[in-house]
């Protein structure tokens, strides 16, 4: 049992001497604290920091430790101060460490949204969502989309402030404070006022029948239901002629050139038109005498002596190809008249005046002031209705106020030098017609002025130039603009009236009705002592109781009536008397108070033209020709049966260009087609055999249509 013990004490001995009491001590630890400068979070990896709430911890000396730092709300994270530096901190901790995160307030982006109409707006990210909450804060930075969402019944029309157009993106920064608005369009009225806004123009010089008097052979043609649906039309009648200075009749006949010599429509030319022997007649209009002022008003100064381009008319296909399609598609009228028996000025002073105050003639003919009288532009002014004056610039290109002023009608009136002086901005230029068209910003009234200066308003040609003023040209030119409306966001609701401010001596059959005298001024106050009607104050063809006469029209509008043609009758003031309805206006004068609203061209409950229709490209084809033969004469006069003689082709004076003239014979046979008078000659000889058998001869020359004859004996 000793043994054993000692033994066993031995062991123990040896086990200590082999190292058992010297055990490694465990490692130091070391502290991290951590200080938070505003709102925000800075945690740890390996965990234990969690700042604010935990924001000291011991951690093993040696330990590899990262911070993260969360902004909160409204702040962003700075960066990091103390052991660690920049936007990020792992460190490794050997000694007590103290580390910092700064948080800074974000800027302040306040998004506030409005609803006009009915229709929500929401926003992504959320916070808006209107009505409701329709104001909210963003922090910076922040990229954000509205939605907007139409009730029942409604439409978004699009957005405006801080977007427009129909969508909206935002970059939200720099502490912005933005507003938008939303607008729903509700159902829109079936009534007038869904009529925004309307367009009028006036052109140059063209009669209705001169213009459309060949329309119902147009719906024949390309089967417009009016050629089979009971449509009536008082178009050009088939045996509508004038009698020339030489006592032959002239029938109505296709002119063949797009441009044309002036006839004057004038107050004594509009009266012989009217009644050639007795112009003051307040009971007979035989309608007999426009060739005949046409004549005297060439003589020694144009080709056409005989008067014979007053009876011509356009057609449709490959003429007035535009104008025939909108007249057919949309809205015409047969009763449709210019306000007054003259010229352009004083039926000008009705389209802004429903008057002219008593005047005929243009204002300088007389040396007459402007005209003190109300017009439509100051109705409307007054009245807080928009409108502007949109004029093509001159020929040079001048756009100035002062140069879009010298070409407005409004001039005539003292009105039109306040605006110029005071709201120089209501003349603007027709490019200008096309961008409002384009984005939305038309006025309420427009009002387009021709564009004479640069040769596009139809008007004739007023001197024999080449290259005059030409139809076609003109055409183009309207259909621009009315293809620009009808291909814009503004067709929804708008008018686009065209029409033409008098007929500018081309013949019509329709006599000029009776009407209503605008003011106490019921007779002219300008007329000459040698005028017609100039002692008489008791017939009414002699006073301002009759209309002038028909003009061509087309309503276009969303609005119209398909394929409509209306028979009642009025003058163009009916143009202001339809704005005046549609903005509850009162009249200008007894004349446009007179007059019908224009409601029956429109159909506002079921819209037929929401989609309009696609029309033709206007043709630019027919040649510009103003040489018209003066006479054609046969050489010997009696012919020689079966012998020779000599046709002379001449004109009133040196042709500007070599002039083709068309030729035919009764019988036929006997010329060529076609023979020239060379430029700067007056006359062309063309030799003929004459036919034995027969007792008489006639020739008959054209000139872009325009046709002469001449009829001999035969022995």
């Amino acid at each position: 049992m000793r043994a054993q013990l000692v033994f066993l004490l031995a062991s123990l001995s040896l086990l200590g001497g082999c190292g058992g009491n010297s055990t490694t001590p465990p490692p130091a630890q070391v502290h991290l604290t951590i200080t938070v400068t505003g709102t925000g979070t800075v945690t740890s990896t390996p965990a234990g920091i969690s700042c604010p709430g935990t924001c000291s911890a011991s951690f093993a000396s040696g330990t590899s430790v990262t911070l993260s730092a969360s902004a909160g709300s409204g702040f962003a994270f700075a960066g990091f101060g103390g052991a660690c530096t920049g936007s990020s901190c792992s460190i490794t901790l050997s000694s007590d460490q103290s580390v910092s995160a700064t948080f800074t307030a974000s800027a302040s982006n306040q998004l506030t949204v409005s609803v006009t109409g009915s229709g929500t707006l929401t926003s992504n990210p959320a916070g808006i969502n209107c009505p409701g909450t329709c104001s909210a804060n963003f922090a910076d930075g922040t990229n954000l989309a509205l939605t907007a969402t139409p009730a029942s019944g409604f439409t978004f029309s699009g957005f405006s402030g801080a977007c427009t157009g129909t969508t909206c993106q935002l970059t939200l920064s720099g502490g912005q404070s933005l507003s938008v608005t939303a607008t729903f369009a509700g159902p829109p009225p079936q009534d007038i006022t869904a009529i925004n806004h309307i367009i009028v123009m006036l052109q140059e010089n063209r009669s209705f029948d001169h213009y459309f008097g060949n329309l119902a052979a147009y719906w024949q043609a390309h089967g417009f239901p009016q050629a089979t649906n009971g449509t009536t039309f008082d178009g050009l009648p088939p045996t509508a002629s004038n009698v020339d200075p030489n006592g032959d009749a002239i029938t109505a006949y296709n002119i063949q050139t797009a441009c044309t010599e002036n006839p004057s429509p004038s107050w004594n030319e509009s009266h012989v038109d009217r009644n050639q022997s007795a112009p003051a007649d307040p009971n007979l209009a035989p309608m007999d005498g426009f060739v005949r002022t046409a004549a005297h008003d060439a003589t020694g100064f144009f080709y056409d002596v005989l008067g014979h381009r007053a009876m011509g008319y356009f057609v449709g296909d490959n003429q007035l190809d535009y104008y025939y399609f909108m007249a057919s598609s949309f809205a015409t009228s047969d009763r449709w008249f210019a306000p007054l028996l003259s010229r352009t000025q004083p039926n000008r002073m009705y389209f802004y005046g429903a008057t002219s105050q008593g005047h005929v003639y243009p204002l300088s003919t007389t040396k007459s002031p402007p005209l003190t009288s109300e017009t439509i532009a100051q109705l409307l002014q007054d009245n807080g209705i928009s409108w502007k004056i949109y004029v093509h610039p001159d020929a040079s290109g001048c756009s100035t106020t002062s140069c879009l002023y010298a070409q407005s009608y409004l001039k005539q009136f003292t009105y039109g030098s306040f605006v110029l002086n005071n709201m120089p901005n209501q003349f603007v230029s027709t490019t200008q017609l096309a961008s409002d068209m384009q984005n939305g910003t038309l006025p309420q009234v427009s009002f387009v002025e021709p564009a004479g200066a640069a040769g596009l308003d139809e008007h004739s040609a007023t001197a024999d130039v080449v290259n005059a003023p030409n139809v076609q040209a003109g055409a183009v030119y309207v259909a621009k603009l009315v293809n620009t409306l009808m291909a814009s966001p503004s067709w929804k609701d708008s008018v686009f009236i065209l029409s033409y401010d008098e007929p500018g001596g081309f013949y019509d059959h329709v006599p000029p009705p009776p009407a209503v005298p605008p003011d106490s001024i019921q007779f002219p106050t300008d007329l000459a002592s040698t005028d017609i009607c100039a002692a008489n104050t008791t017939s009414p063809i002699c006073g301002f109781f009759t209309t002038g006469y028909r003009v061509p029209l087309i309503v276009i509008s969303p609005f119209t009536k398909p394929n409509y043609v209306s028979h009642t009758v009025m003058d163009y003031t009916a143009m202001l008397k339809l704005i005046e309805t549609r903005f509850k206006l009162p009249s200008l004068t007894a004349r446009d108070a007179a007059q019908p609203d224009m409601t029956e061209f429109f159909d506002f409950v079921n819209v037929p033209w929401a989609t309009p229709p696609s029309p033709p490209q206007q043709a630019k084809n027919l040649p510009c020709v103003l040489e018209v033969l003066s006479a054609i004469t046969i050489a010997p006069n009696p012919a020689p049966a079966g012998g020779q003689a000599t046709v002379t082709l001449s004109l009133a004076k040196n042709a500007i260009q070599n002039t083709t003239v068309a030729l035919s014979s009764s019988p036929v046979g006997v010329v060529p087609p076609n023979a020239t008078i060379a430029n700067g000659t007056s006359s062309t000889p063309v030799p003929i055999n004459v036919p034995s058998g027969i007792t008489s001869l006639t020739i008959t020359g054209s000139v872009g249509g325009i046709p002469v004859s001449a009829t001999v004996p035969v022995q």
